[in-house]
């Protein structure tokens, strides 16, 4: 009874190995994933997406391979540029593998090879260039360093998508010379936007106050018109009237007594004025004689 029972145990602890061995030999790759699978240590093949069975004890994964675009960030690196100025860089990598047998055996350590290799790349560009140079060429730094490093990276199964220069860290010397000449800089551009104000409001106050005297001697020249044009009909009016009256004087046919006594009214008006000037008529004795004629007349 007990050998029975014995047996039974070995038999259920074989069918329990055995359907483990052949559990873990049957792997489900995930999506964006790659397995590298060794047979008896050689490279045997890579496998994609699916179920995949391997052969006990003579496969084995070697490596399991993520597909999908990873960031590296580096920490920041002492480079040198052209004029002798040491500053820090830190460096962001994307970059993707695109072939996991390449990448699993064509370097030891793929991820301290590629920071080295930034790095390395890094302080060559930088040694090219000037610190102003290096401040404001960003973008050129990073197509150089993704083209180098795409190039360089291609024999390990990566793909170098970008290469961004996160942080440019001068010495602090350098820092506060460079803020010193921006509020130089902010300074002079205020001065000169406040010039530039001044420059166009006197400018403005010029015209308007053109404008204005143009205005007003528009204005005077069109009353002096007006008052000309006005001064001009009422002389016409008193012509015209004086002009009748002459009319009306002659048609009425006066006697040579009542021009007699028009032209005494005149000395009259003449005498009474404040001029010191005396006029006499050239024909005082026909006047004279006039006046007596009258004064008969008026008698009568």
């Amino acid at each position: 009874m007990a050998e029975k029972i014995l047996s039974i145990v070995v038999v259920v602890l074989l069918i329990a190995i055995i359907l483990g061995i052949i559990t873990s030999c049957v792997k489900i790759v995930p999506q964006a994933k790659s397995y590298v699978v060794e047979r008896l240590g050689a490279y045997h093949q890579t496998w994609s997406v699916g179920v995949h069975f391997k052969i006990p004890f003579i496969d084995h994964i070697a490596n399991k391979v993520s597909l999908k675009e990873i960031v590296l960030d580096f920490e920041p690196q002492p480079v040198i540029t052209e004029d002798n100025v040491t500053m820090q860089i830190d460096t962001v990598v994307y970059f993707q593998i695109t072939d996991p047998k390449l990448y699993t055996y064509g370097v030891e350590n793929p991820i301290g090879a590629l920071e080295n290799l930034t790095a390395t790349t890094l302080r060559n560009i930088i040694g090219d260039l000037e610190l102003d140079e290096t401040l404001t060429s960003r973008d050129i730094i990073n197509t150089k360093m993704r083209t180098i490093l795409d190039e360089a990276t291609d024999p390990w199964g990566i793909k170098v998508g970008r290469v961004e220069v996160k942080n440019i860290i001068p010495p602090r010397d350098i820092q506060d010379s460079m803020e010193k000449q921006m509020r130089a800089e902010r300074e002079r551009r205020e001065a000169i936007l406040r010039a530039e104000g001044e420059k166009t409001a006197a400018i403005l106050t010029a015209e308007g106050e053109k404008e204005s005297t143009i205005l007003r001697a528009n204005a005077k020249k069109e009353a002096m018109i007006a008052e000309a044009e006005g001064q001009a009909q009422a002389m016409e009016r008193v012509f015209e009237a004086q002009a009748r009256g002459i009319e009306l004087i002659n048609n009425a046919n006066p006697t040579k007594e009542y021009l007699a006594m028009k032209g005494f009214e005149t000395l009259t008006k003449v005498a009474d004025g404040q001029s010191t000037k005396i006029i006499v008529p050239s024909n005082l004795a026909d006047i004279a004689g006039t006046l007596e004629a009258l004064s008969e007349t008026v008698k009568k």
